[in-house]
């Protein structure tokens, strides 16, 4: 026990939040799950009367049906272990934990495995942020192609651990790393399918408040999937929220009693003078180093935060469009808009964006492309997609976007996987496990205080079964 009275008293105090989360997660859970249960039934009822079968060949459908929600009922109460899972390749690390390839004993289907230290996630302040992530991963329902599908979750007594689809295709920000800019046409596929993936989750009352290249996974047909949820918000407890960053602190601002920041670099200026090829140049240079090292940081990089978020003000879905902006930006220009050596550099030109951003002549933006990220470049009032991501849909950058088909349409890139483990698009990274945040193990609780931080985590999802017309009528597989 450290003998820091104020870790003992935030561990006390997540403890008192874990179980209150649990009791409202139960009670929402129970509810979801019936609806759930109906839900499945009247897909299944709809499909046999469309089939016109006898009423006795539904009614043995039907039952095998219910048998099928009976064991999965039955399953939910089998708590899982990563000893049901083969664990291979590290295919990322961050600050908390990494992500890793595995196999599920009984039935060999590959997954990735994402685990995250109960000591860090209690003293760091990150239980209300591991909770919303499990939480959204587990609303996004199966119809949700946007959203990395959550298979299972659990715990031991160290981890907390997030059973997800593996998505082979790296991600955007691997992508730009080897193509330094986008196409015009390229980036609104990109960005299209983003703004879905992103409306899908303000659907569910949620922000994501960390969009950035690195969140944007590439699916094996080289379709955008939305990952990484730690920094999620649910938006019913936060529609006039104040950031906090990974580790429960404000951001890396430095601001003085004049509310402005400040710096002692001068890296600003240097960034100010070189032309578009040294700041290309620059941001490629440091951009896998940085990459690496933000990994590790419990902060997070201020580059693609809305101006609000940094002046810790009132706000809500909308800033997720301020980073959907700073990323078409990077797409077609080849670096952030406010991009500085030192992140308080960073902090100031955001903002001061109405004189820090500018539009590189060589870069040779389209007007259209200029004007969509003005106007997500914006204040709060003026913003697209303030009300409804319906508003960036309808500018004139997207013409001849068909967004009822857009997951259907050719991607710009499809990975070229060669089995269903290949890593070749992930960084590489050691075994030998990197030591945890500063200060991450003072104060840690003991472990049976950990349990009741995290009751209620884990989850089980439904396993879909297929339903297929035969010669005979209808079976299920």
């Amino acid at each position: 026990m450290s003998g820091d009275g104020t870790t003992a008293d935030m561990s006390a105090e997540e403890r008192v939040k874990g179980t209150k989360a649990f009791l409202e997660s139960r009670y929402s859970r129970v509810a979801k799950g019936k609806q759930e249960r109906e839900k499945r039934r009247d897909m299944l009822e709809a499909q046999l009367e469309q089939r016109e079968l006898p009423d006795d060949e539904k009614s043995v459908l039907l039952k095998q049906q219910e048998q099928r929600e009976t064991e999965f009922m039955r399953m939910q109460r089998q708590r899982l272990s990563p000893d049901d899972f083969e664990q291979s390749t590290i295919i990322g690390r961050g600050a908390f934990g990494e992500v890793r390839l595995c196999r599920k004993h009984d039935d060999q289907t590959l997954f990735a495995m994402k685990k995250l230290r109960k000591a860090d996630m209690i003293s760091k302040g990150q239980v209300t942020h591991v909770r919303a992530e499990r939480d959204l991963m587990a609303e996004a329902d199966d119809e949700n192609p946007w959203v990395v599908k959550l298979h299972y979750s659990f715990q031991d007594e160290t981890y907390l651990y997030l059973i997800m689809d593996y998505v082979p295709g790296g991600d955007m920000m691997s992508l730009l790393m080897k193509r330094d800019t986008l196409s015009e046409s390229e980036a609104r596929f990109y960005i299209a399918q983003t703004i879905l993936a992103v409306q899908s989750i303000h659907k569910l009352n949620y922000i994501h408040r960390d969009l950035k290249p690195d969140n944007l996974l590439i699916n094996l047909d080289g379709s955008i999937v939305l990952s990484d949820f730690g920094l999620v918000k649910p938006l019913m407890h936060y529609a006039t929220s104040r950031h906090s960053s990974a580790d429960g602190s404000n951001p890396p601002t430095d601001r003085s009693a004049d509310g402005l920041f400040h710096s002692n670099t001068t890296s600003a200026s240097n960034w100010d003078s070189a032309t578009r090829g040294e700041r290309m140049q620059t941001w490629n240079s440091n951009r896998n180093s940085n990459r690496r090292a933000m990994a590790y940081s419990t902060v997070g990089t201020p580059d693609y935060m809305a101006p609000e978020i940094l002046l810790e003000q009132e706000y809500g879905q909308d800033c997720d469009w301020w980073s959907l902006g700073v990323v078409l930006y990077e797409m077609l220009v080849g670096y952030p808009p406010f991009y500085g050596d030192d992140p308080i550099v960073t902090c100031r030109k955001i903002l001061c964006w109405r004189e820090t951003l500018h539009f590189p002549p060589e870069a040779a933006i389209a007007a259209h492309a200029e004007s969509l990220i003005r106007k997500l470049l914006c204040d709060r009032d003026e913003r697209l997609g303030r009300y409804d991501s319906a508003e960036i849909q309808a500018h004139p950058f997207f013409d001849g976007v068909e967004w009822n088909e857009l997951r259907e349409a050719n991607a710009p890139f499809v990975p070229e996987i060669e089995h269903d483990g290949d890593t070749k698009y992930f960084d590489e990274f050691s075994e030998e496990e990197p030591p945890g945040p500063p200060n991450g193990r003072a104060g840690a609780p003991e472990p049976r205080s950990r349990d009741i931080t995290f009751l209620g985590y884990n989850y089980r999802r439904f396993k879909e079964e297929r339903t297929r017309a035969n010669g005979d009528g209808i079976t299920t597989e």
